[in-house]
């Protein structure tokens, strides 16, 4: 198999990066790898659940960005990887893995994907969903409470102290690095549209070359 087409999905929490990424799978009529940033967050063994709790893990720091391109390169070059599984609500790494097969479309998804030049570098298309603040928070805070097992108290707190602040600081600004900005996300479908159209056309270019 040629090497595959790299797409980085980038956007704010809750602004639908899963939707696109879906709706991409759904329709391309290709076989998708997917790799979640929310997977690489750094593993702190050394510190105790109360003093991981009071990580901002909205910082660009958390996150373990080398591994998640190492695991890019490998599946270009068709070799299978094993992914982290997080467990946040003890803020660590699981000692499972999930086996990730190569696919001829490879799909990048997280929130901080294009803050790290050398990562964002990897993606053959940057897509950045950008959606208002105020159903970004609400889809936050109905993942997190439902997913994660937060209280809205606790939901509430974490955006107002860091993920409003790193969001304005580190996420809205990679908005520069996309090719393709999508406004409120999968719920836009000329705009889906045209990104699976683009994909087909590039992937109907890249198997005539090869």
């Amino acid at each position: 198999m040629s090497e595959p087409l790299v797409i980085g999905i980038a956007g704010g929490t809750g602004s639908g990066k899963t939707t696109i990424t879906g709706a991409i799978a759904s329709q391309v009529g290709e076989h998708i790898a997917l790799l979640s940033q929310d997977a690489y967050y750094r593993s702190y063994t050394h510190l105790s659940l109360e003093e991981r709790s009071r990580i901002n893990f909205d910082h660009p720091d958390t996150l373990d960005n080398d591994l998640l391109i190492k695991h890019i390169r490998a599946l270009k070059r068709n070799v299978p990887v094993q992914t982290p599984i997080y467990d946040f609500h003890q803020h660590l790494r699981l000692e499972r893995t999930v086996n990730v097969q190569p696919a001829p479309i490879l799909i990048v998804e997280g929130i901080l994907i294009f803050e790290y030049e050398p990562l964002r570098s990897e993606m053959d298309i940057r897509i950045f969903v950008d959606t208002a603040s105020d159903i970004r928070i609400l889809r936050r805070i109905e993942r997190d409470i439902n997913e994660r097992g937060r209280s809205l108290e606790s939901v509430m707190q974490q955006y107002r102290e860091t993920v409003r602040p790193m969001h304005i600081e580190f996420v809205e600004p990679t908005k520069r690095f996309a090719d393709i900005i999508i406004p409120e996300g999968g719920f836009n479908k000329i705009g889906v549209d045209m990104i699976v159209a683009r994909i087909r056309d590039i992937m109907q270019d890249h198997q005539q070359v090869s």
